[in-house]
């Protein structure tokens, strides 16, 4: 055995792991498919602007601990989200805010709002939501969910609103008042300089190698590690013999505009069906940046195929059933541990990967 752990994904999980089990003096080796660490965070600099390469991050917590934590490997600017949607030729305010009401039907307060609402919904009587359509306009009514979430869900999941689950939208966010900031968490920001410095600064000293498959290298190198931290797809893991597990894919396209501002904001989403891409990104304003060009990039949702880049995992009710079976696989393994997005196969923000490491970390070594 060379290493105490072989940790595979130089992501967030794995980067957090690997950091805290170095500093109590465990050797780690970290492997990475890609070509670079960081994950789905890697951040690259094109022309002075750090590109969020697999979609937007912005950090938010409630937890304090996870913020001091992460506020160790870098320092965090004062962004605030506040995305924006596109219907048409009409732009409104997100999260759904009096900003929203007021411009939908051009009330004041958050009592004609909430009224309106309540009148919407009413008029539809629907008691038993069968469908996420039926659901979401139970919630909202239908001004709200035909501008603005309707052809957004059916393009994130490439099917209709009325052929999806209503367990997929338990709850939409109302807020009645004028404040434009998407998450009610205390504590958010983007990092200075980037997400792959902070992933940098936590494997600091820690052996790194990227382009290695774990499948392929495993097999050379049976014995190379006490324990292994999988971060990949647990049903892969197991050669899916149970069944494979399904996830949802993002594409991305972007370029460089000899512009300084191409949208005035860093999100724009796009709810209109016939508009292929989900939202349009434009990195330089998460980092109030002056740069005289800028770069943009269109976000497309697709489905998942063996070999492309599984994003979400797909918690409904089948899925759910055959991963429990996987867990209760993983929970015979001694020396292999499961974390992260693709080895929990749950959908994780980014303070949420941090504290479930930290968990991981603390019962490992509780003895």
């Amino acid at each position: 055995m060379m290493y105490n752990y072989l940790i595979v994904g130089a992501g967030l999980f794995g980067s957090v792991f690997a950091n805290e089990a170095n500093k109590r003096g465990k050797s780690c080796l970290v492997i990475d498919k890609r070509d670079h660490i960081a994950g789905n965070i890697y951040s690259e600099n094109v022309e002075g602007i750090n590109v969020h390469k697999y979609g937007a991050h912005i950090f938010h917590t409630s937890n304090k601990m996870v913020w001091n934590y992460v506020n160790q490997f870098a320092e965090f600017n004062h962004y605030i989200n506040s995305p924006i949607a596109v219907y048409k030729d009409e732009l409104y305010n997100l999260p759904f805010n009096m900003n929203t009401f007021s411009k939908l039907w051009g009330i004041r307060t958050p009592k004609e709002a909430k009224e309106h609402i309540q009148d919407q919904i009413k008029e539809l009587n629907i008691a038993e939501p069968k469908n996420l359509e039926e659901q979401a306009l139970s919630l909202v009514g239908p001004d709200v969910y035909e501008k603005l979430i309707k052809g957004y869900t059916e393009k994130q999941w490439e099917r209709s609103c009325a052929e999806l689950p209503s367990f997929i939208i338990k709850r939409l966010p109302l807020r009645f008042t004028y404040d434009n900031n998407y998450f009610n968490d205390p504590y958010q920001g983007i990092p200075k300089g980037g997400y792959t410095a902070i992933i940098e600064k936590m494997l600091e000293g820690i052996e790194v190698k990227t382009n290695t498959d774990y499948f392929e290298f495993i097999k050379e190198q049976p014995n190379i590690a006490e324990k292994i931290v999988f971060t990949g797809m647990i049903d892969e893991f197991y050669d899916y013999q149970l069944g494979e597990l399904q996830y949802r894919s993002l594409r991305f396209e972007s370029e460089i505009l000899e512009e300084e501002n191409y949208q005035g904001n860093a999100v724009v989403n796009y709810t209109e069906r016939e508009v292929p891409f989900t939202r349009i990104i434009e990195h330089k304003h998460f980092e109030f940046g002056i740069q005289p060009n800028t770069v943009i990039t269109r976000e497309y949702s697709s489905e998942w195929t063996k070999g492309s880049e599984p994003y979400y995992p797909i918690n409904d009710e089948k899925n759910g059933s055959l991963y429990e079976k996987y867990r209760k696989l993983a929970e015979k393994e001694k020396n292999v541990i499961f974390g992260g997005r693709l080895g929990q196969y749950r959908y994780y923000d980014m303070d949420k990967v941090i504290e479930s490491a930290l968990e991981i970390v603390n019962k490992e070594f509780e003895d």
